[in-house]
């Protein structure tokens, strides 16, 4: 008895402990924050608030960062723009005020979208294959399957420049070079050793006699697999649903040597956006709000599977 009262008192916290804890985890989450709080008010300052010295944290909101993103303007004579009537928009008003007009759409809702294509079409592919992967190493007796895992991990190993140009290359003569194919075939290709490996873990602590006792009632092993494991596996491959789309979502590299037009992603695409006389910042933070938006809603439709996919195993009986 005196035992387990001396491991409990060692395991439960002290109430100082959790008080620490808990202000060591607000400091970062707000320390963390600061930043995207800084990007998303300076996607509503005016390009002169925008790099004032010292920095404003009190300004005139407005939303010339937003209509520089999604517009392109020319500047044009006072006499010319009187002479177009009333305008007909916010982003309208606000670029005639600055002695410009709209002269059409800009690039970035593109590469917004071939960002949602990319990332998300390479996310299902690589958590399709890497869920299957996982389930035949851990379900089967694979030979060399440590040495094939070692391998599929080293691939995560080396930095992409150190493989940049030979894919560069092997694109331009298979003709994937600045296509969405070429993209998400080459994140499914760099996703899926992650997926592995995360997902080999999770369907390990699936225990087998589940999958047995389903093949005595008359399933197949895909039948079993399909209807008893994948529903046990769901948390496991929404957390690795998560990390392998913000991979693709945020990946640069192989974006800026890759695409260059039709294909490109918005990240190599944003720090491009120019103004008069230099950077556009508040365009930028107002291209990079934007860019955050799908992951954020992802992960939060998703925060209770990855909080338990995170955690599944830890406790074991």
């Amino acid at each position: 008895m005196s035992t387990a009262n001396s491991a409990h008192s060692v395991v439960e916290p002290s109430s100082t402990t959790k008080r620490i804890a808990g202000a060591i985890v607000i400091l970062y989450a707000i320390v963390t924050m600061v930043p995207l709080a800084w990007i998303f008010l300076t996607s509503f300052k005016s390009p002169p608030d925008s790099i004032s010295y010292p920095p404003k944290i009190v300004f005139q909101p407005t939303l010339e960062g937003y209509c520089n993103l999604f517009t392109t303007r020319t500047r044009q004579t006072p006499d010319y723009i009187q002479s177009l009537g009333a305008p007909t928009s916010t982003c309208d008003e606000i670029t005639r005020n600055r002695n410009m007009v709209i002269a059409g759409p800009s690039n970035y809702w593109p590469r917004f979208q071939n960002s949602l294509i990319i990332a998300f079409g390479s996310t299902f592919l690589a958590v399709s294959l890497g869920t299957l992967a996982a389930y035949g190493f851990s379900r089967f007796k694979v030979p060399l399957a440590d040495d094939l895992l070692f391998f599929i991990l080293s691939t995560r190993m080396m930095p992409p420049i150190a493989v940049a140009i030979p894919i560069y290359l092997m694109y331009r003569q298979l003709g994937l070079s600045d296509t969405a194919l070429g993209m998400i075939l080459l994140y499914t290709a760099v996703n899926v050793s992650l997926a592995v490996w995360l997902l080999k873990g999770f369907i390990d602590e699936i225990p087998r006699e589940y999958e047995e006792a389903a093949m005595i009632d008359g399933y197949t092993r895909l039948q079993a697999f399909r209807k008893v494991v994948l529903p046990q596996a769901t948390t496991g491959i929404a957390a690795t649903a998560i990390f392998c789309l913000i991979f693709a979502w945020n990946e640069y590299a192989f974006a800026v040597l890759l695409t260059s037009g039709s294909a490109q992603t918005a990240p190599p695409f944003i720090p491009t956006i120019i103004g008069e006389g230099g950077q556009d910042w508040p365009a930028v933070a107002a291209g990079t709000t934007i860019f955050l938006v799908p992951i954020l809603v992802f992960t939060i439709l998703l925060r209770k599977q990855l909080l338990r996919g995170i955690t599944f195993g830890a406790v074991r009986k």
